[in-house]
């Protein structure tokens, strides 16, 4: 497929299930009053539903789903390996330990900007040795990844153990499933400028990346600086992941999954998969999001647990045609 027409889908899809999301609910509201309080204007009801609580959900899963899906890209393409993506590596495990950690001790109640502050850091102590690594052997990472994540999952399960109450386990193991319930403005304040920035920055490898697809040595010939990569690939994946995090919760697949539907569209070079990703992520997490309030529960059901659902089938599937193209 043509790369603008296959962005202008993407995009078109994105914005179509974000309108749909304002108008689906509970309360369902048509397209007139959403577009009349989008103008600044409607009736009380519906601008409270719209600006308090639909309009932030959908602007933070389109963030967090576009931050998920280009990281997955970046990771993919730097490391040269399609296991690769901030859930498999211990990024986005790293990011929720160290999110836990902020609310365990109180530091998230002391000021709003901590909790993504400590997502990041942990996102970047998974991260950096991780990138260090990268000219060891792909089953070496993953498997460097495994103890990362493990690690994180150990953390986060002490922390769940000493929890003073019951009130506080119940918190830290709510938002450890992932959602985007009850999100406000000021989820959006802390998540946009933690997307932008990550999403810049890995955006911005393209040709980078392109050029490792020719592996180190044909990189550094054709001037690619590694350590730059690295370094930059590092950050952009823990401030956008830690952002991601820390608004939405640990969700999984998103930036396993995405790059593999999006990448036989394209001509499968990395610098060609990362805009898609972001664009086909966003519009994946919105309609899981859609999906979690129209499943009929008793409460509703947590985005993490839809994402990893509809994810390990996907993966499977692609893993399953993958392998007969290499046999």
């Amino acid at each position: 497929m043509a790369r603008p027409l296959l962005l202008a889908v993407l995009a078109l899809a994105a914005v179509a299930l974000a309108l749909a999301s304002l108008t689906l609910g509970p309360a369902p509201l048509p397209l007139g009053r959403i577009a009349a309080v989008l103008a600044g204007g409607g009736d009380t009801t519906a601008r409270t539903i719209v600006l308090d609580l639909r309009l932030p959900r959908a602007i933070v899963g389109l963030a967090v789903g576009a931050m998920l899906g280009t990281a997955g890209a970046a990771l993919q393409g730097y490391l040269r390996n399609p296991l690769a993506e901030p859930g498999v590596l211990g990024a986005s495990p790293a990011a929720a330990l160290g999110a836990v950690i902020a609310l365990f001790f109180g530091f998230a109640g002391a000021h709003p900007l901590l909790l993504p502050a400590f997502a990041i850091m942990g996102a970047v102590a998974a991260l950096v040795p991780l990138l260090w690594l990268a000219g060891e052997s792909p089953l070496g990472l993953i498997l460097a990844g495994v103890a990362i994540s493990s690690l994180a999952a150990a953390g986060v399960a002490l922390a769940l153990n000493l929890a003073p109450n019951p009130f506080a386990l119940a918190e830290i193991a709510t938002w450890l499933m992932g959602s985007l319930e009850d999100r406000s403005f000021a989820d959006v304040a802390v998540t946009l400028p933690c997307t932008f920035i990550g999403m810049g920055l890995l955006l911005g490898q393209g040709r980078a990346l392109d050029g490792l697809a020719l592996g180190e040595d044909g990189a550094r010939a054709l001037g690619v600086r590694i350590s730059r990569v690295r370094l930059v690939t590092a950050a952009g994946t823990a401030i956008g992941v830690g952002g991601a995090v820390a608004a939405a919760g640990a969700i999984g697949f998103v930036g396993l999954v995405v790059p593999h539907l999006v990448r036989p569209l394209t001509d499968r070079a990395p610098s060609s998969v990362l805009l898609p990703s972001a664009l086909a992520g966003a519009a994946l997490l919105v309609a899981a999001d859609i999906g979690v309030r129209l499943i009929p529960s008793p409460t509703e059901l947590r985005l993490g647990v839809v994402t990893a659902f509809l994810g390990v089938p996907v993966f499977l599937y692609y893993l399953r045609r993958e392998r007969r193209l290499w046999s």
